[in-house]
């Protein structure tokens, strides 16, 4: 198994999760994993990589929180991390702040190995941190990750990395002309419990939502080419098989010009074409926080496009 990081000595390539460094022995996920409960949720995407899927699933998490459900945030992937020494004393942990943001916005003790299993310290696509950190992701591990979390709450909110299609594994990366994976293939069938053919292509985002088989919401950061960039993702996202819930605009650019004729132009595309509804405008905050998202969702809205009654 690749280790990634967690707490422990500064490393030099992947490193070590929490629950390593706390020695509990490595689980095999066919056996610890309940496959007969599916996962309630969602899946949170964007448009591309820095348009606000954090602040938004935090959002969305600290909006289902006050409803009283019982909610966990899940960064199965994220690339950047800093170490951070402890106060006083040796040891610490490694940082994200991802990662640190939906830990606080859980309403579930959660460890930070929990809410992100695979963490890289690179800051630049995953399949490339991982390329030079020494390894490789392990997409069993991230399916894994989101169902040991499910029997604890009422409903998992997930976030992807970067926008839908971002690679995480790479054929090229994987030794033995593919033998690796096809390992990594069989490793999520046995998650899944149904055959997985070599993944020839690699293996990305897409194919994690595909596994996780969650509803979509897409976040569009409201800028120039926005229009574009949502449609083809929506589109995307249909041509798997799965069902685009709803959409979330955020304010990214304080000053865009039509901001709201290009949100009235995807609320009409986005819901004629894939019954997906405009489920909040966030404005622009500075700092944005779980809370000020949370007051501009609807949430009904998002109960109702997730079927969280």
């Amino acid at each position: 198994m690749t280790k990634m990081l967690g707490a422990g000595e500064p490393p030099t390539v992947l490193h070590l999760t929490e629950a390593e460094v706390l020695c509990e022995p490595e689980v095999r996920p066919q056996e610890a994993v309940d496959l007969d409960r599916p996962l309630r949720g969602c899946f949170v995407t964007g448009t591309d990589t820095e348009v606000g899927k954090t602040v938004i699933t935090a959002g969305l998490l600290h909006a289902l929180a006050q409803q009283g459900l019982r909610v966990a945030g899940y960064k199965p992937v994220a690339a950047g991390a800093v170490w951070q020494a402890a106060a006083s004393g040796p040891g610490g942990h490694w940082l994200n702040d991802d990662v640190e943001t939906l830990h606080a916005a859980s309403n579930i003790a959660l460890t930070r190995a929990e809410v992100c299993p695979c963490l890289l310290e690179e800051a630049c696509a995953p399949h490339l941190a991982a390329r030079l950190e020494g390894g490789r992701i392990e997409p069993a591990l991230l399916i894994a990750g989101a169902h040991r979390l499910m029997p604890r709450c009422d409903a998992l909110v997930v976030e992807g990395v970067g926008g839908f299609c971002v690679p995480l594994v790479e054929p090229e990366a994987l030794a033995d002309g593919g033998t690796a994976l096809d390992a990594a293939a069989a490793g999520v069938g046995a998650i899944t419990g149904a055959a997985h053919p070599a993944i020839d292509s690699g293996w990305g985002a897409d194919d994690l939502a595909m596994a996780l088989d969650l509803p979509v919401i897409l976040v569009v950061g409201l800028r120039l080419g926005c229009i574009n960039h949502a449609l083809l993702t929506a589109e995307a996202v249909a041509a798997r098989g799965l069902r685009l819930a709803g959409w979330v605009a955020n304010r990214i650019e304080p000053t865009m010009p039509h901001a709201q004729l290009n949100i009235d132009t995807l609320t009409r595309a986005l819901q004629q074409r894939h019954d997906a509804p405009l489920l909040g405008v966030v404005s622009y905050h500075a700092p944005a926080t779980a809370a000020r998202v949370a007051g501009e969702l609807d949430i009904d809205a998002v109960r109702d496009a997730l079927g969280l009654y």
